[in-house]
């Protein structure tokens, strides 16, 4: 059960919202919409993984409140244009919760966490053809999310209706054709060949990333994250000796690069910042 003081902060920053949004209140957040809040959810979510990334609890604790913020604003909009409040909205994710835990809420039994990963599923799959929504097994997917993580979870959903490779050597066989059909329309000159090939590259990539059970999303961040600390290690390295990266020949850079990976590996060094 919620605590006294969790339903008081909870109330209250629903009521801020609320004044915010009145006549008297804030000009810019009277001016918003649905719309012109998407960057901003957007934002906050990555700030959140930022914050996780960097194991930072205080920061956590404050992007966490800013994408309820988020939360609040839009349900504040929803309810004054009479669709549903922040009440239906924590509601239907308590219901929906209850609903698809039948195992802690019900009588039904599993197993292990993979035969509850199953059974949501298939709640999930009964739920659309009883809805009104998309009715695909790929409804649920939001087009709205970056393209490695909708690729990603595209993939897991044909994955559970058995429409997928069967193991991750038949995955890398494909990664290995994809890679011959770009080569072949690179040496072709065929220019919008070899982009839709990458394109296919991508997509398995991320099949790749799913078969291995690690996230294309968050590994492609993390290896963003190496290297631009591994350049930023070089750059520092180039202006003790009075260089810039630019100024580096192709030996030079490569001695660098290395020393680089081995400093940044031996620590596990690669914020950024």
């Amino acid at each position: 059960m919620a605590d006294p003081e969790t339903t008081a902060a909870l109330g209250r920053l629903v009521d801020i919202m609320a004044r915010l949004r009145a006549p008297g209140g804030c000009p810019w957040d009277r001016e918003q919409s649905h719309e012109t809040l998407r960057p901003y959810l957007l934002e906050e979510a990555y700030e959140v993984l930022d914050a996780i990334d960097r194991g930072d609890p205080s920061a956590l604790r404050d992007e966490l409140g800013d994408l309820l913020l988020q939360v609040v604003f839009h349900a504040e909009l929803a309810r004054e244009a009479g669709r549903f409040s922040i009440a239906d909205v924590a509601r239907a994710i308590a219901d929906k919760l209850e609903r698809r835990h039948p195992h802690v809420f019900g009588d039904v039994a599993v197993r292990d966490a993979d035969e509850v990963v199953r059974n949501w599923q298939q709640i999930k799959a009964a739920e659309r053809r009883a809805g009104d929504g998309d009715p695909s097994a790929l409804g649920d997917v939001p087009r709205a999310l970056p393209a490695l993580a909708r690729a990603q979870k595209l993939g897991d959903r044909l994955a559970h209706v058995r429409f997928d490779w069967p193991d991750l050597p038949a995955v890398l066989a494909a990664l290995d054709a994809e890679r011959v059909e770009l080569a072949g329309a690179l040496a072709a000159g065929d220019a919008e060949s070899a982009r839709r090939e990458v394109g296919d590259l991508l997509l398995t990539l991320a099949s790749v990333a799913r078969h291995l059970g690690v996230s294309a999303e968050l590994e492609l961040r993390a290896a963003v994250d190496r290297l631009d600390a591994r350049a930023r290690h070089v750059e520092h390295a180039a202006a003790a000796l009075g260089r810039t990266l630019g100024d580096l020949d192709d030996a030079e850079r490569d001695r660098l690069w290395a020393l680089a990976k081995q400093a940044l590996d031996r620590r596990g060094e690669f914020d950024p910042s």
